[in-house]
């Protein structure tokens, strides 16, 4: 008797966290802005309309990112949450080395992204 009523534990357990995990999931797709998915920094194409356009970057885990052949002005969206924290720095070395330039949560900046050589996700 007692294996059934721990293999009934178990199972409410699980289907608990499955339930959990697919409610956070529908949170972060309806905070999707200007084609930027909840939870991620997004970058533009050069020169484009940020409220037409779709991302042609998308980064939604911690630390740096290297980019590659990102030259010009481009429209950079943070839109992660989770606190006030949760900043994205444009930097001008690889692997987060020379950052300068801060976006706050739920805002954009249009940025010439020639010098600039990777971005930081910062956990909240």
């Amino acid at each position: 008797m007692r294996r059934i009523t721990r293999g009934a534990a178990a199972l409410a357990v699980a289907t608990a966290a499955v339930a959990a995990i697919g409610t956070s999931s529908a949170h972060a797709s309806d905070r999707t802005v200007f084609n930027c998915p909840g939870g991620a920094v997004c970058i533009y194409p050069r020169d484009a309309d940020i409220h037409s356009s779709t991302p042609t970057n998308v980064y939604y885990s911690y630390g740096a990112h290297n980019l590659s052949n990102q030259f010009g002005n481009h429209y950079v969206l943070n839109n992660q949450y989770g606190g006030a924290n949760a900043t994205a720095d444009l930097c001008t070395g690889y692997d987060g080395v020379g950052c300068g330039i801060t976006i706050e949560m739920n805002y954009f900046k249009k940025v010439d992204l020639t010098p600039i050589n990777s971005i930081v996700l910062n956990r909240p």
